[in-house]
C-alpha cells in the first residue's frame, strides 16, 4: 500500500484541544467553493445575490439577442417582428412555425423536459419540493427552445423563459459552491427576479414577482437578496438597452371624471372572466394533446405551430410576443374590431402553442389580451357613458395589469410592472382597483392561477400540506404487489377457513367464473363465521360472505386516493385493477407499503432542505442536527466502503452509525424523472458504488469520525 493510501493518523490530544478555537475562527468566514471570505451570513448572501443578478442580466441580454438572430434567420431582415410576419407568404406562415415546433419538440425530448411550457411552474416546483435544485442543462435547453419558438412565430412571451433561465443559472451557481438548500431556494428566487427585472427594465416588479410568486412571501431574510439581484440585473440591462420604459411614446393618461371608476371596476370584472377562460382553455389544450397518443410528444409542437400559422395567415398580430400590437393599443391606434379579434385569437393561439408542448411564457400574451380587452372596453364606454372619458389607451394600460393580476394571482406584481412598463403613475388609482378586483374575482371563479394549475395536474398542491403533495405524486403502480389471493365465488366455507390458515394474506378477493372481481372477504369476516362453521359449511359460499360494494384502486390512481379507500374499511390490502374499465385484478396494494412510500418521500424532502443544514467543505459533507446529540449527514461514499456488502462493513459496531438512505445519482434518467431509481433504502446485501452519496445517522462525533477516517 502506498503512503497516499494509508488512513489518516488519529489526531493528537493537543490537536483535539485546539479544535474549538479553530472552529470559532472558521465560522467567521463564509465559504464559496474554495474561496473563503471574512463575511457574515447576510453579507455573503447579498454578495451572492449581486453575482446572480449580474449573471441573470447577461443571460437576459443573450436570450434577447438569440431571439433576434433566429427571427432574422426565419423571416429575413428589415422591419419589426410583426412586419416581417405580415409580409411573409401564406405558406411560410405555416411552414416556419411548424419547423420551429419540430425543433422545440426535439430539444425538449432530448435534453430537458423542464424546458416544455412556460417555465415558471417548474421554478416554483423546484423551490417548493426540490430545495431549489434545477439542472444546469435547463438554462441551455430553455434558451434554445424558447428563442426558436418565439422567433418562428409561436404565440408566447419571453418573460417566463427568462425567469426559468435566470433561476437555472442561479441554482447552478448555488450548487457549484454547495450551498444549503434554504439558501439555494433564495438563489433561485434571485435568478427569477433578475430575469423579470432585466427583460422589462423593471427592478421593483422583478423583486416583487420573485417574492410574491416564487417564494410566496416577503420574509425579511429573503427579500433583501432578491432586491439586490433585481437591481444588479437592471443595471446590466440598462447598460445595453438604455434607461427607457418597455413601451415608449404613449400618451400621458389620467382620469377625466371620478365616475370613470365604475368603468374600471367593470374592466376588472371582465378581466377576471377572460383570465379564467384563458387558464381553463390552456388546461384543456394540455389535456387534449396528452390524450393524443397517436402523435409522439416530440412531434406535437408541430401541430401547435401549424395551428398558430393558420391563424396568423388571417391575423398576423397574434403571432410572436405581440409588443407591436400592445403599443398600438396603448396609443389608441387599433380599431375595436381588431382588438376583440386579437383578444379571442391570441387566447386560442397561446393555448395551442403551450398545450402542444411549445416553449415560451404567458406574461406577454396576458399583456396583449389585457390591452385588447381594455382598449375595447374604453372604446365602448366612450360611446355610451354620459360623462367625460379618458382615451381607450388608458383602459388598455389598466387592462394589461388587470389581466396579469387575474391570471397569475399576483396583484402587487401586476400593479408595479405596469407602472414600470409605462413610466406613468397618473392611472395608478384605477390600475390598483382593476388589478385587485380582477385578482379577487378570478380567485373566486378558479382557485388556481395559470402557474399553479399546471402543478395541480401533477398532484402538487403548493397550498396544501406536504403530506398531501407527497401522496398525490406517487401512484399505486409504484407500490403494487403482483401476488394476490383470489377465490371462486362458489368456494365453500370450509375451503375459505383452510385458506385463512394457510395464507399470509389478510384479504381474499372473490372473482366470478371469468376472473372478474366481485367482492372482498377479510380475515375478520371469516372469523365471525367460525362459531357456526359446522352448520354453515355446506350452505354458505364465498359469494355470500364477501363485502360489496367492493373497495378497489386502479394502477394509475394516486396513493392519496388509495389512503382514502383504506380509510373506508379496516382492510390491510386492496385489490388493484388495470387502468380503464376492466374488473380483472392484477395485484394488491398494502396499507404499510403506502406508509413506507410516504415516509421515504418525506425523508427525501427533509434532506432537500426543510431542516437547517451546514456544510463541511473538508469532507464535502452536509449535516442536519436533530436532538439528543444525534445528527443526519449526507456525504460522498468513502473509498473504503465501496464494493462491499453493507453487512461486512460493521459500521454500527465500528463507528456507531447506520446508513439510512443511498442517493445513486448515476441512476438519473434522461427524462429527469428519476427519484424512484435514484433513492434507495439499504439492505444488508447492498453494495455501495462510486458516485453514490449516503445519508447516515448517529452521534455527532461518530458521524465526523466516519467522514474523516473511513477513506
Amino acid at each position: 500500500m502506498s503512503e497516499s493510501e494509508n488512513p489518516s493518523p488519529s489526531p493528537s490530544p493537543s490537536a483535539l484541544n485546539s479544535k474549538p478555537s479553530a472552529r470559532r475562527r472558521v465560522v467567521r468566514w463564509r465559504s464559496f467553493g474554495r474561496l473563503r471570505l471574512p463575511l457574515g451570513p447576510q453579507t455573503s448572501m447579498l454578495l451572492l445575490a449581486m453575482i446572480i443578478g449580474l449573471a441573470g442580466g447577461v443571460g437576459a441580454i443573450f436570450f434577447r439577442w438569440l431571439i433576434e438572430s433566429f427571427q432574422t434567420l426565419a423571416w429575413g431582415g428589415g422591419g419589426t417582428p410583426l412586419e416581417k410576419i405580415a409580409r411573409a407568404p401564406w405558406y411560410l406562415k405555416l411552414a416556419i412555425p411548424a419547423t420551429g415546433g419540430l425543433l422545440v419538440g426535439l430539444i425538449v425530448k432530448i435534453f430537458a423536459p423542464e424546458a416544455r411550457g412556460h417555465g415558471v411552474p417548474e421554478v416554483m416546483y423546484a423551490v417548493a419540493r426540490k430545495g431549489g435544485i434545477i439542472r444546469p442543462i435547463v438554462a441551455v435547453a430553455k434558451s434554445l427552445a424558447s428563442a426558436i419558438s418565439i422567433a418562428t412565430g409561436a404565440a408566447v412571451g419571453r418573460e417566463g423563459p427568462i425567469v426559468q433561465i435566470g433561476s437555472a443559472l442561479a441554482s447552478s451557481i448555488g450548487q457549484a459552491i454547495r450551498l444549503s438548500n434554504p439558501r439555494l431556494r433564495i438563489c433561485v428566487a434571485c435568478g427569477a427576479a433578475a430575469g423579470i427585472a432585466a427583460t422589462f427594465n423593471a427592478p421593483i416588479a422583478g423583486a416583487f414577482f420573485a417574492a410574491e410568486v416564487i417564494l410566496g412571501g416577503f420574509a425579511a431574510g429573503t427579500f433583501g437578496p432578491v432586491v439586490i439581484s433585481s437591481v444588479a440585473a437592471t443595471v446590466v440591462s440598462r447598460s445595453v438597452y438604455g434607461d427607457e420604459p418597455a413601451f415608449l411614446k404613449i400618451p400621458a393618461y389620467s382620469m377625466e371624471s371620478p365616475a370613470e371608476m365604475l368603468t374600471y371596476v367593470l374592466l376588472g370584472l371582465l378581466a377576471a372572466v377572460v383570465a379564467v377562460a384563458f387558464i381553463k382553455l390552456l388546461y384543456w389544450s394540455e389535456e387534449g394533446f396528452e390524450r393524443l397518443t397517436v402523435v409522439p410528444d416530440w412531434f406535437q409542437p408541430v401541430l401547435g405551430g401549424l395551428g398558430v400559422g393558420a391563424l396568423a395567415i388571417w391575423l398576423p398580430e397574434i403571432a410572436g410576443v405581440g409588443y407591436d400590437t400592445i403599443t398600438g393599443a396603448l396609443r389608441a391606434e387599433v380599431l375595436i374590431g381588431v382588438l376583440l379579434t386579437v383578444l379571442v385569437f391570441k387566447l386560442l393561439a397561446t393555448s395551442l402553442t403551450l398545450g402542444s408542448g411549445g416553449s415560451g411564457g404567458i406574461f406577454a400574451p396576458s399583456l396583449l389580451m389585457g390591452a385588447s380587452l381594455g382598449g375595447a372596453v374604453g372604446t365602448i364606454a366612450q360611446w355610451v357613458a354620459p360623462w367625460s372619458m379618458a382615451s381607450p389607451g388608458a383602459y388598455a394600460v389598466v387592462g394589461m395589469g388587470a389581466m396579469v393580476a387575474a391570471t397569475t394571482h399576483a396583484p402587487l406584481t401586476a400593479i408595479l410592472i405596469i407602472f414600470e412598463l409605462t413610466g406613468d403613475y397618473r392611472v395608478i388609482l384605477p390600475l390598483m382597483v382593476s388589478c385587485i378586483l380582477g385578482h379577487l374575482v378570478a380567485r373566486l371563479l378558479l382557485r388556481e392561477s395559470i402557474y399553479t394549475i399546471k402543478l395541480m395536474r401533477r398532484g402538487i398542491d403548493l397550498q396544501a400540506g406536504q403530506e398531501v403533495n407527497v401522496l398525490r405524486q406517487l401512484t399505486v403502480a409504484q407500490v403494487l404487489r403482483p401476488e394476490l389471493e383470489t377465490v371462486r365465488r362458489t368456494a365453500k366455507l370450509d375451503e375459505l377457513v383452510q385458506r385463512m390458515v394457510d395464507s399470509p394474506h389478510y384479504e381474499f378477493f372473490v372473482v366470478d367464473d371469468d376472473g372478474m372481481l366481485m367482492s372482498v372477504i377479510s380475515v375478520d369476516d371469516l372469523r365471525r363465521s367460525l362459531p357456526d362453521q359446522v352448520a354453515l359449511s355446506g350452505v354458505v359460499i364465498a359469494e355470500d360472505i364477501g363485502v360489496s360494494p367492493v373497495f378497489f384502486v386502479r394502477e394509475d390512481d394516486t396513493l392519496d386516493s388509495a389512503m382514502r379507500q383504506f380509510g373506508k374499511r379496516s382492510f390491510e390490502e386492496l385489490p388493484v385493477l388495470p387502468s380503464g374499465d376492466s374488473m380483472r385484478p392484477m395485484g394488491t396494494i398494502r396499507r404499510h407499503d403506502v406508509i413506507n412510500a410516504y415516509n421515504k418521500e418525506i425523508l427525501k424532502v427533509d434532506l432537500g432542505g426543510s431542516i437547517s443544514s451546514r456544510l463541511d467543505d473538508a469532507t464535502r459533507m452536509r449535516t442536519w442536527e436533530t436532538v439528543g446529540g444525534y445528527e443526519l449527514a449526507q456525504l460522498e461514499t468513502p473509498h473504503r466502503l465501496l464494493g462491499k456488502p453493507l453487512h461486512t462493513l460493521r459500521l454500527r459496531q465500528e463507528y456507531g452509525i447506520q446508513i439510512i438512505l443511498i442517493d445513486r445519482a448515476e441512476a438519473a434518467d434522461s427524462d429527469g424523472d428519476h427519484d424512484d431509481e435514484r433513492y434507495a433504502f439499504p439492505s444488508p446485501e447492498t453494495i455501495l458504488e462510486p458516485g453514490d452519496r449516503i445519508v447516515i445517522f448517529g452521534k455527532s462525533g461518530d458521524v465526523s469520525d466516519l467522514a474523516q477516517n473511513a477513506e
